[in-house]
């Protein structure tokens, strides 16, 4: 495998991380993800038998591990609603080169998951978290739930040993009033605060750049109370644009697709919970890896596909829509292959 170890796409772009969605289902219903609307309770989900098992997803992650990726994120949906969560990581990180494992979650589980999720090899967690105020939160959240549920899984995931960066989608008009009680909150802690501008992810969250707050703007309105200084990234393909506090009250970052485009450096591809792989977030179609899977095709065929797949890769929405090119289309949802 040496000849193959380091495949890069069309542009040069390395695979070093693999996405896992192990679930479609989530205990929310974010306006910028899930809709109530859409994702009512006539909402028919995958059934279990169409989700990929774990020995799967561990095979499949051993042939990517063979090509260089290092890096682990699981997602969903809400990952945590999968039952056992804790045996897929811990058989993923006894995969030789897979060297960092992240999961992505509201948090809401987390004080009854965070030490066992620890104790089998999980490094971090991705916490999201929209709003510190209730009546914000609960109104973008769609269950009502209040922040003390998710405080609770963060302090438990920090009592656990795990890091935690918390990532804020800001949507102007929604939750942009909570820009500064959500960087006041987190200062001087060991968490690491992430804003993320609302993306076009998806076709249902009425998304349009009206609705966008841009990076220039959320750094500025933080840094007018509390200064800030732009910090190095810490590897290639760092998708935030880092800033520290003057003061040493720690640091935060800003995640720009929309106003600030990294498509140059992604080295990213998702598998959805039934088993299509995509090689952009803003896809429209996903290739079927589930079906040579289940027809016991060997690691050869499966390395051949794979090969066939990221080698031929050109994906750049977000250059093209920050070069004005026409990009109406249908796009795989965000809660599908979990961001």
């Amino acid at each position: 495998m040496t000849d193959t170890q380091y495949i890069r796409d069309r542009l040069n772009r390395p695979m070093k991380d693999l996405r896992i969605s192990v679930i479609d289902q989530c205990n929310f219903r974010c306006t910028y993800c899930m809709p109530a609307e859409i994702f009512g309770e006539d909402y028919r989900f995958l059934p279990f038998k169409e989700l990929l098992s774990f020995d799967e997803i561990v095979r499949l992650t051993e042939i990517f591990a063979k090509f260089g990726t290092e890096k682990i994120r699981i997602t969903g949906g809400e990952p945590l609603l999968r039952k056992n969560l804790n045996q897929l990581i811990k058989r993923l990180y006894a995969i030789d080169g897979i060297k960092d494992i992240a999961i992505t979650t509201n948090g809401v589980f987390l004080t009854k998951q965070a030490k066992k999720l620890k104790e089998a090899g999980l490094d971090r967690v991705n916490l999201s978290l929209d709003a510190i105020e209730d009546d914000v939160f609960k109104e973008i959240n769609g269950r009502g739930v209040k922040t003390k549920p998710v405080l609770k899984g963060i302090e438990a995931a920090q009592e656990a040993g795990l890091q935690v960066k918390i990532n804020m989608v800001v949507k102007k008009g929604l939750n942009d009033s909570q820009i500064l009680p959500m960087a006041r909150y987190f200062k001087d802690s060991d968490v690491i605060l992430r804003f993320i501008e609302f993306m076009d992810v998806g076709n249902h969250n009425g998304w349009n750049m009206d609705t966008v707050v841009s990076k220039q703007e959320i750094v500025d309105r933080i840094s007018g109370e509390m200064p800030l200084e732009p910090v190095e990234q810490n590897y290639y393909g760092e998708v935030a644009s880092r800033y520290r506090y003057l003061d040493g009250g720690g640091e935060i970052g800003v995640i720009s697709s929309v106003t600030d485009s990294f498509c140059g450096s992604c080295t990213r591809i998702r598998l959805s919970a039934d088993g299509k792989l995509y090689t952009c977030l803003f896809a429209t179609e996903g290739y079927d890896i589930k079906t040579p899977l289940r027809e016991n095709a060997s690691d050869h065929q499966l390395i051949l596909e794979l090969i066939k797949l990221w080698s031929g890769r050109t994906d750049r929405y977000s250059d093209e829509r920050a070069e004005g090119k026409p990009l109406k289309r249908e796009k795989i949802e965000m809660s599908y292959i979990g961001g």
